[in-house]
């Protein structure tokens, strides 16, 4: 893969926006007879826009939802209708490779996944929906190399934290231009808050989503966000959820208020939760949720370049403690037996230059008492010690792991020591907090200073940490990754100016990272 579009796919990112909220013009590839018995759908079928996801080398995931009536349930009639898909090597569809027709089912809110294989490796591909005498935008995605590929390089955009109230999503117009291969999203990709007048834009609805149809309208509105759509709709995304996809701070089948919350409605609400994360991203069939369930950490392989590990740092771990002696019992675990056995055989076996990690949650320690002793944010690894301990102590015979992170709302990027009470400890790999792409809005630079600036003494293995919104880009290869915090000037408008605040590199078989 690389990082550097050419002319042609430079050119198709200058018009995707447009392209988005056009009427698209392209040549419709059905068959007459198949045209004419099409049920016809209203204007704005496809207002959700489309996507792709998780791809493979000869792979990818297509999405859509149909909804012309999106933030009141979609609007869609209650029965099954047939979606024409199309993906072709070229983005007037003069070469198309692969077509056919899926189902958007109403028990699924219309979405399609669509999985296509028997694509070549490594290589650009076009695509594009139609239904109902309707056709989608035209959407472009990108293969995984092929798995025994040792050349080449990967750029990799990751996000987090995408608060509605807070601001808009201008962070994305900038990654647009940066045509990542991939976006690796982290958590957080909508906010279950209830409605609030305080910000720039306002939550649809009366008050948190409880309910299945509720939680489809917050990912409605969200999909709205115009920077939003055409992001997903120039590269393939890998994602994950965090809290706020269902509730802030829940930990298994734990509210943050279980006093308000009985465990059966917890658990209704975890069922709905997952089956709206599910119709609204670009996920395989492998993560179709099973009542208060969802299969959400897998492994996905870029070549002999980079294996990427994506966690879920919610549905398995214990519920939080509320202090430094607790947060050091080791019975206490953030991944499960399970997952963590599935993570460890996975880096152990890795035939990877880089082993990355997407795990929601700061992994490196951050100590909040100046001076001696120690206080830690207990939702983040700090609060689960030994497992965090024994995984960092795994580190150390792993070639190059690098965690990239979300939640924070900063940045805050550290190299991850073997024993963090100890500051002459080993450092045995990198971490990325990346910061949020609104969350937090257009936060109060100096009063993030005072607060964090006397902190750093007690915290020696942090590199950079800032609080304005954005993204980090890497451009990954096998010598070493070269990372950029870009971040904007604001997200109370819907326009914004951005610049590169840091540049880091991490070396190849030198583990920690260096501010270039």
């Amino acid at each position: 893969m690389t990082g550097v579009p050419s002319p042609d796919r430079r050119r198709f990112l200058t018009a995707s926006a447009a392209v988005l909220t056009a009427t698209a013009s392209a040549q419709l590839w059905l068959p007459s007879a198949a045209k004419a018995a099409e049920t016809p759908l209203p204007d704005g079928v496809f207002s959700l826009g489309i996507a792709s996801g998780d791809p493979l080398p000869d792979g990818i995931v297509l999405w859509t939802r149909l909804a012309p009536d999106p933030l009141d349930g979609g609007g869609m009639p209650d029965a099954v209708v047939p979606v024409a898909w199309e993906i072709a090597e070229d983005e007037r569809f003069r070469k198309t490779v692969r077509r056919g027709t899926a189902h958007a089912r109403p028990e699924y809110g219309h979405s399609v996944h669509v999985d296509v294989r028997g694509l070549r490796p490594d290589r650009s591909y076009w695509y594009r929906f139609r239904a109902g005498g309707r056709i989608s935008p035209t959407g472009r995605t990108r293969t995984a190399p092929h798995p025994h590929a040792n050349s080449g390089s990967l750029r990799v955009a990751l996000a987090s934290c995408q608060n509605w109230q807070h601001g808009y999503f201008t962070p994305y117009a900038d990654m647009l231009t940066q045509d990542p291969d991939i976006v690796l999203f982290v958590g957080d990709y909508i906010y279950e808050s209830t409605p609030s007048s305080a910000g720039p834009r306002r939550h649809e609805g009366t008050g948190e989503p409880y309910t299945l149809a509720q939680y489809r309208n917050r990912y409605a509105q969200y999909r709205s966000d115009p920077d939003l759509a055409a992001m997903h709709a120039n590269a393939p995304w890998v994602v994950t959820f965090d809290d706020h996809e269902v509730d802030n701070d829940w930990a298994g089948q734990v509210p943050q208020d279980p006093g308000k919350q009985s465990h059966d409605a917890f658990v209704a609400r975890l069922a709905a939760a997952f089956q709206a994360y599910y119709e609204h991203m670009p996920v395989r069939a492998t993560a179709i949720p099973d009542g208060p369930h969802i299969q959400m950490y897998r492994r996905l392989e870029f070549g002999r370049l980079a294996r990427l590990n994506v966690l879920d740092t919610r549905q398995f771990r214990s519920d939080q403690v509320t202090s430094q002696t607790a947060a050091e019992d080791p019975s206490l675990t953030m991944l499960g037996a399970r997952q963590k056995q599935w993570l460890l055989d996975g880096l152990h076996d890795s035939p990877a230059r880089w082993n990355l990690i997407a795990s929601q949650i700061m992994m490196a320690e951050t100590d909040i008492l100046p001076g001696d002793g120690k206080l830690w944010y207990y939702d983040a690894w700090d609060g689960y010690q030994a497992e965090r301990n024994a995984l960092l102590d795994e580190f150390a015979s792993i070639r190059n792991p690098v965690v990239l992170s979300g939640d924070r709302h900063l940045t805050m990027i550290s190299d991850l020591k073997k024993d963090f009470a100890d500051p002459s400890s080993d450092v045995v790999g990198a971490e990325f907090v990346g910061t949020s792409i609104s969350s937090n809005g257009d936060q109060d630079q100096a009063a993030f200073h005072a607060q964090f600036d006397p902190l750093k003494p007690d915290n020696p293995h942090w590199k950079v940490i800032d609080a304005h919104r954005g993204y980090h880009l890497f451009d990954i290869r096998r010598d070493g990754i070269d990372a950029r915090v870009r971040v904007v000037d604001t997200v109370v408008e819907p326009q914004a100016t951005t610049s590169t605040f840091a540049t880091l590199r991490v070396e190849t078989d030198e583990p920690g990272v260096q501010v270039v």
